[in-house]
């Protein structure tokens, strides 16, 4: 893990089918804990967003300087990218404990989603995340730039992972995987050489036992099919060598300036310009398809989250780990597969690393995964002891990988906020 909690590129995709989750949320600051505030938290605990969202309000008319209610009410609202909402709670929160990390975090988050850096900044110094803030602050003029409409990239490979061909500042195509447990666009560091990369800033970070030194800059332009970005933030880790044919990572900080189609049935990744149109024209063809539009959710900077069920558990928060690299279907806390009663084998334990530390996993069968009307009976599945039942303030009883999505295409609406699941090639 990197010094300031980052977890590296490298040991996030080798990880990606371990753990799902970063740390707990932060200890809580302001006011003391009411029952009102016991009450929405566990609303929000239970992924009862909206609902708790008003409850927090209610708390805000009687007792205005509750920092804590004004900045779960703004994480309501960051969640499903209201970003005007978002920072109004967020900034009465900064206003009543201008240090708190917390909510500094969360601010931080809202402007880079928006693609105000510069704002992002101060957040990221107050936090103590010096690395974002000079890597953020490096990036002048417009971010993000998007030439083109649309994108249809032929995945060169399933498994065990996707792979997509890529530009590099106008050189070879190189093969790049998409994944949105990862947040930025990453790369080797022979790939970052071959660009002429220069590092604006580095850090130290836990890498498989030892340590390494990653590196952070700004990219002129990225082509992906009919699509070019310029001025886009990138990482590179000097451990990071082409090898397993994988030059790269695509991480959701790009997918979520698209409308983002993971078609695992048709083997491609499509993009496409967020436009009115456009996003009429794509939901319509998903609901052709008979894909229900579920709620979508983004938590900590890039961890994608539905509403979708577990072995008979009802409407439940899970996360969608999309792309990427795994052999099970899904990875769950010990807690859900113990309240489930999901068969569990525990004699055949994997003993693997997830985020450059040791993970044990046990394969485990939940009779049935579901999200929306897309399911699966049975499949292999594990359990980890170490994953943490609600790693940003709710519960996430499992997360979704790889195999779940094979019969399948997603489409990821980041203005809508919905994800569309529907079973065949996308049309």
């Amino acid at each position: 893990m990197a010094k300031d909690g980052d977890w590296d590129r490298r040991s996030l995709l080798r990880g990606a089918a371990v753990v799902a989750g970063a740390a707990a949320t932060a200890p809580l600051l302001g006011s003391a804990i009411s029952y009102a505030d016991a009450d929405a938290d566990a609303l929000f605990k239970a992924g009862q967003f909206e609902e708790a969202g008003r409850v927090y309000e209610e708390i805000l008319k009687t007792d205005p300087a509750n920092v804590h209610a004004a900045r779960r009410r703004g994480y309501v609202a960051l969640l499903s990218n209201r970003f005007p909402e978002a920072e109004k709670y967020l900034m009465m929160a900064l206003e009543l404990a201008p240090s708190d990390r917390e909510t500094n975090q969360l601010l931080g988050d809202c402007y880079i989603r928006q693609d105000k850096f510069a704002l992002s900044v101060p957040r990221w110094q107050a936090t103590g995340k010096d690395v974002y803030a000079k890597w953020f602050g490096a990036v002048s003029g417009e971010p993000y730039q998007i030439h083109g409409d649309t994108a249809q990239l032929p995945w060169q490979q399933m498994d065990p992972f996707p792979l997509v061909e890529a530009s590099v500042n106008g050189g070879p195509p190189k093969r790049f995987l998409p994944y949105t447990g990862a947040p930025s666009l990453g790369m080797s560091a022979e790939v970052a050489r071959e660009a002429g990369l220069t590092a604006v800033t580095q850090q130290q970070i836990d890498y498989m036992g030892g340590t390494a030194w990653q590196y952070f800059g700004v990219l002129d332009f990225f082509k992906m099919g009919g699509i070019e970005l310029r001025n886009i933030p990138v990482v590179w880790t000097e451990t990071d060598t082409p090898e397993e044919a994988r030059d790269g990572v695509i991480g959701t900080w790009v997918f979520y300036h698209f409308l983002t189609t993971f078609d695992y049935a048709g083997r491609s990744l499509i993009l496409r310009r967020r436009t009115p149109e456009t996003a009429r024209k794509v939901r319509a063809a998903a609901v052709r398809a008979g894909a229900v539009p579920l709620p979508l959710w983004l938590a900590r900077e890039q961890m994608l989250h539905s509403t979708g069920s577990i072995a008979g558990s009802g409407p439940q928060v899970l996360g969608l780990s999309i792309g990427g690299s795994s052999e099970t279907a899904a990875i769950m806390p010990e807690e859900t597969v113990k309240q489930l009663r999901i068969r569990t084998d525990y004699d055949r334990p994997l003993e693997t690393f997830g985020h450059s530390h040791p993970q044990v996993v046990h394969p485990c069968y939940p009779k049935e995964i579901r999200l929306g009307d897309a399911a699966a009976e049975g499949i292999y599945s594990g359990m980890n002891a170490k994953m943490p039942v609600a790693p940003y303030g709710f519960d996430v009883p499992a997360t979704l990988f790889h195999p779940f999505y094979k019969p399948y295409n997603i489409t990821l609406d980041f203005t809508g906020m919905n994800v569309y699941i529907a079973r065949g090639k996308a049309t």
